[in-house]
């Protein structure tokens, strides 16, 4: 019989979180967002570990899934992402070492996204963001710490709830005759629901060190979008291929997101579904799905 677990979440209101609150139903969890949890308050961050470790009742797994996301932001905020990213996180493996086990979710954007083979775990980081140089940060506390710790890195994450991708492309085309979407960055389009299932298999495992973990199968911005219309009945020729170039940011968008998975399936890890199954089911739940025609129409 398996040992029980204590799972502490954070970021528990974003869309990762809220999947793994979903994943984990009927489990001991607490789950703390950023109400509960000010990650830039390293008082508070200890604070609520020790008191969360004193009261479990099981092994205590923390899986963190807190992050400073705001990509454009952070290139004139990087000192509080510097904080969120790259000093709590250590501060949790601290916390944790010799007590439990961390599950900590990293990002492609530690790559400088020039390659033209799928990333793998030992490729040496270049981040060229300061979202992508405080995450970096971050993987680095979380080693420093010595502790029972799996860094997991992932990309292109959407959910059938929150802000992403996926839901603004189902907007627009109900606001649109047309949508313009860039066509030269490819990376995984990753179900936040798979990632969080597999996030909890990999915290159960006791696998560490660094993973990469995505849905399987690559594409564009242009060519998801695409995807969307088609899934969800509308034409998918209203979506126009255009430039990053075209839509100047802030901080700079990798050409080029694919991480090589190889490393999850060699922990024995059950591999995330192929990005287009993946993205039928998240349609599904939010009932945008165009149905399958009877058969023999």
């Amino acid at each position: 019989m398996s040992e029980p677990l204590s799972w502490l979440v954070t970021g528990a209101t974003g869309q990762l979180g809220t999947d793994l609150q979903a994943v984990l139903a009927g489990e001991d969890v607490t789950a703390l967002g950023r109400a509960e949890l000010d990650l830039t308050d390293e008082t508070q961050v200890r604070s609520a570990v020790r008191r969360w470790l004193e009261g479990a009742s099981g092994r205590p797994v923390l899986v963190n899934a807190a992050a400073y996301t705001a990509v454009d932001a952070a290139e004139t905020d990087e000192a509080t992402a510097e904080v969120v990213n790259g000093a709590a996180p250590g501060w949790l493996a601290q916390e944790l070492a010799g007590r439990g086990r961390l599950v900590h979710v990293s990002t492609d954007y530690v790559f400088d996204g020039t390659a033209t083979r799928p990333y793998a775990v030992d490729d040496d980081p270049a981040p060229r963001t300061a979202y992508g140089r405080t995450k970096l940060a971050g993987e680095r506390a979380v080693a420093a710490a010595g502790g029972d710790a799996v860094v997991v890195r992932t990309a292109w994450v959407y959910a059938a709830h929150g802000s992403n991708f996926v839901r603004t492309m189902l907007r627009l085309e109900a606001e649109r005759d047309t949508v313009s979407v860039v066509a030269d960055q490819t990376g995984s389009p990753t179900w936040s629901a798979d990632l969080a299932r597999g996030l909890v298999q990999a915290a159960a495992s006791g696998v560490t060190g660094l993973l990469h973990a995505t849905n399987s199968g690559a594409t564009t911005w242009h060519g998801l979008a695409r995807a969307v219309f088609e899934l969800s009945g509308a034409d998918q020729e209203r979506v126009l291929p255009t430039t990053t170039d075209a839509f100047p940011r802030p901080a700079h968008r990798p050409a080029y997101s694919v991480l090589d998975p190889a490393s999850w399936t060699a922990a024995g890890l059950p591999a995330l579904p192929p990005w287009q199954e993946s993205l039928r089911a998240c349609l599904a739940d939010l009932g945008a799905l165009l149905p399958d025609p009877p058969v023999g129409s």
